[in-house]
């Protein structure tokens, strides 16, 4: 196997103890804000190459949130590194009971091409803060961005302790024939499969970041103009290729009449009268994709937009008005700035419409009536929840960010992502004296043996009370 020998290399490192004392973790995360700082502006030019980002664009999502995610780790490393002391029952009241949050060793991070620096850099985050060794497998779909990282970011971390593997899809299964202690995919659920099914072979635990339709409805009750302006932005923010991008909308026929136009204004606010010409309006990241997306246009009726030019893998801001179910558009995950409106009666069947299908990433609500957005998140499952906002979610590091069911299997950010890369160990230490206290478990038994360790060793439900 080609990668056999990196591996090898990198348990060799993380057996030997390097990764953890946090002075290491420390200095590693810092070189990533440095790497952050350093290679600015080239992140910004390989993103627009790539996917044709605007600037704004790809320093929030590439570089500010990366910024938070590491100065929250910075911030809270020594804390969450802590030994957790846990309750003890009467008779280990004289030992030591902890949790000890140990790394799991050499760990694999396969990132996506839609935000091809934020989607392997916050895991690692998470990876270093926990003390793995890690190698990064970038997308080679954003080609720009792959080559950046691969030449660029090794400079900055411990080469005994990270690596960056480029290729594609057979490299990707050659790497993943390796034993790895934890492996953390980003992408698309059928590609997730295969991830989980070479993984199981070794018995390796996973995190899956995969995506889907996500619902947003919207209620009869409601500010049109501020729904149609935080839906826009969501949607289209980096060109629709997004993993908790509102994907489909939900509403009544009259509230559809009333979304479109103001729909078309919050476009025409964002993009101007001819998105194509817009400094902030991205482009599909490559051909397959662009045919893919394009297909769908046959969805419903295009009410706004449907422009599309393949040689600048152009796709104007389209939202398609009366689509069914069995449409194209409501098959398979968009990925692309296409937002389709299906009608339905009211509340309760766009809850039944969200129920029957796979549980996505994201589920979005709209209401002016805060009893209608709980009804919402009450009786749905996803992977996150966002009331009266699109994206905004995921901005905060406070917030687990991960799916269930078909759009994923764990969490990070922040402390989760910590979490995740951590193996939390249960351990007890006891003194090697006072061996009189452990008679009563030692045979023969006896029922007075037993009576003293349940009195010592139970635990009792509190405010609970015996009736004599």
């Amino acid at each position: 196997n080609p990668f056999a020998g990196l591996v090898s290399h990198l348990r060799a490192s993380w057996l030997s103890g390097k990764t953890r004392p946090m002075a290491f973790r420390i200095a590693q995360l810092e070189a990533l804000g440095h790497f952050l700082d350093d290679k600015k502006q080239q992140i910004l030019e390989a993103t627009a190459s790539d996917l044709g980002k605007a600037p704004f664009e790809a320093e929030l999502s590439e570089i500010l949130l990366c910024k938070n995610e590491l100065h929250e780790t910075l911030n809270n490393l020594s804390h969450w590194m802590k030994d957790e002391q846990v309750d003890r029952t009467l008779a280990m009241q004289l030992d030591s009971a902890f949790i000890r949050k140990d790394p799991y060793g050499v760990v694999l991070i396969i990132a996506p091409w839609n935000y091809p620096i934020h989607l392997f850099l916050v895991p690692l985050i998470g990876a270093i803060a926990a003390g793995n060794c890690a190698i990064i497998k970038p997308s080679e779909v954003s080609k720009k961005t792959e080559r950046l990282v691969a030449e660029v970011l090794p400079g900055y971390l411990d080469k005994d302790c990270f690596a960056v593997v480029t290729g594609g899809m057979p490299e990707t299964t050659r790497l993943l024939e390796n034993k790895f202690d934890y492996i953390f995919f980003t992408g698309a659920p059928p590609v997730g499969r295969i991830v989980m099914t070479a993984a199981a072979k070794h018995l390796t635990p996973v995190t899956l970041e995969l995506g889907g339709k996500n619902p947003c409805y919207v209620s009869d009750t409601c500010d049109v103009t501020n729904v149609a302006r935080r839906v826009v932005w969501g949607r289209f923010f980096n060109a629709g290729q997004t993993c908790i991008a509102p994907d489909y909308l939900l509403c009544t026929v009259e509230m559809q009449d009333k979304l479109l136009p103001a729909l078309r204004k919050a476009i025409d606010d964002f993009y101007g009268p001819n998105p194509r010409e817009s400094p902030d309006f991205g482009r599909i990241v490559n051909d397959k994709q662009f045919r893919r997306i394009r297909a769908l246009l046959c969805s419903g009726r295009v009410a706004i937009g449907g422009q599309t030019d393949e040689a600048e893998r152009y796709i104007a801001p389209t939202v398609l008005a009366d689509v069914l179910p069995s449409d194209p558009a409501m098959q398979e995950e968009i990925f692309g700035p296409i937002l389709p409106i299906v009608v339905i009666a009211n509340m309760d069947e766009a809850i039944d419409f969200i129920n029957s299908r796979e549980r996505p990433l994201a589920v979005y609500a709209f209401s002016s009536d805060d009893k209608v957005v709980n009804q919402v998140l009450e009786r749905t499952s996803s992977g996150g929840f966002c009331g009266n906002d699109t994206l905004m979610h995921v901005t905060l590091t406070s917030l687990p960010f991960g799916g269930i069911g078909n759009s994923g299997l764990g969490m990070y950010h922040g402390k989760f992502s910590f979490d995740t890369f951590s193996h939390r160990r249960g351990c007890l230490k006891r003194g090697m004296g006072r061996e009189p206290l452990n008679g009563p478990r030692y045979p023969p038994y006896s029922q007075k043996k037993f009576g003293v360790i349940q009195a010592t060793s139970k635990v009792t439900r509190k405010n609970d009370c015996t009736l004599l």
